[in-house]
Parts: C-alpha cells; sequence; structure tokens
C-alpha cells in the first residue's frame, strides 16, 4: 500500500469563517489529489455496483458548488437545474471535468467572501425557508468530505493509495 497523499489537517483557528473555508478547502483539496496522476480509463473505471467513478464525484461535486453557493445563495439562476449526476458524459474530457471543478470552487470562495458574513441568508430557500450562509458551508462541507471518502476508496481501488 502506498501512502503519497497523506498531509495534515488544517489548523487553522482564527475564527468561524477561517475554520470552515480552512476545512472546506481541505476536503475539496483532498478529492482533487484522488484525480491526480491518473489516466482517462482510471478516472472513468467503475469499481463500484453504482455509476460512481472518481471522474464522477469530481463532476458531481462541481454541481453542488455551482447549485448551493451560485444558485442557492447567490441566486444565479443558470444554476437552478444542475443534475448531480455522477455519469460522465463520453465527450468531457478530465481536463474539462477538473478545470470545472477548480472554476467552481474559485466562483463559490468569491461568493463566500463577497457575503460580509456568516448571518447572511441564502437567495433561495432551502425547504422552506432561507439558510445562512453558515448553513451552506457546512451543508457543502459535509457533502464534499462524505464523497472525498468516496474518492479514497476508489482511488485505492484503481491503484493501491492511499491517504487524505
Amino acid at each position: 500500500m502506498i501512502e503519497s497523499q497523506r498531509e495534515a489537517v488544517p489548523s487553522n483557528d482564527g475564527g468561524e469563517l477561517d475554520v470552515t473555508l480552512a476545512f472546506l478547502s481541505f476536503a475539496r483539496s483532498c478529492v482533487l489529489k484522488k484525480v491526480s496522476g491518473l489516466d482517462e480509463e482510471q478516472l472513468r473505471r467503475r469499481l463500484v455496483v453504482s455509476d460512481t467513478t472518481l471522474l464522477g464525484l469530481v463532476q458531481h461535486l462541481t454541481d453542488a458548488e455551482r447549485y448551493w453557493f451560485g444558485y442557492t445563495f447567490a441566486g444565479d439562476r443558470r444554476y437552478a437545474d444542475v443534475d448531480f449526476g455522477m455519469v460522465v458524459e463520453p465527450g468531457r474530457s478530465p481536463e474539462q471535468i477538473i478545470t470545472g471543478y477548480r472554476t467552481a470552487i474559485a466562483d463559490s470562495d468569491a461568493h463566500i467572501l463577497a457575503a460580509g458574513g456568516l448571518d447572511v441568508r441564502t437567495a433561495q430557500p432551502v425547504g422552506d425557508a432561507p439558510r445562512t450562509l453558515r448553513w451552506v458551508l457546512a451543508h457543502v462541507t459535509s457533502e464534499t468530505v462524505r464523497h472525498a471518502g468516496h474518492a479514497d476508496i476508489l482511488r485505492e481501488l484503481v491503484d493501491g493509495v492511499t491517504g487524505r
């Protein structure tokens, strides 16, 4: 077993936003490390009964960033109908998917930093009421961490590489 991707969890402790962003950034980074250095076949390889692949996880998380921060928080209607699918169309390259995720992260971070505080409410309701940016951050972080765990397992199955 090769443990080449291990890094320490963030030690940020400079306030609620600092800690929250540090852990979300760490989770995003873990996902990106899991797809680093693999070829297209490895990224698209289906190793579980579901349609989950490493590339599919990145596509799904891109949609999550765009939906939760772009649409739900900031109100950008372009992202109202993302499909959250794990099946990557054959015509979409790994570079397109991974670059899209990096772009979605940068856009999300811009929305977060422009908000002016964690108590700002979402432009769109979640369920029956708007939620705070704090809630959206917690939700997206938990989803990203969950899928980073899936990516850990898939990466280990692909080539034996482990570590967070």
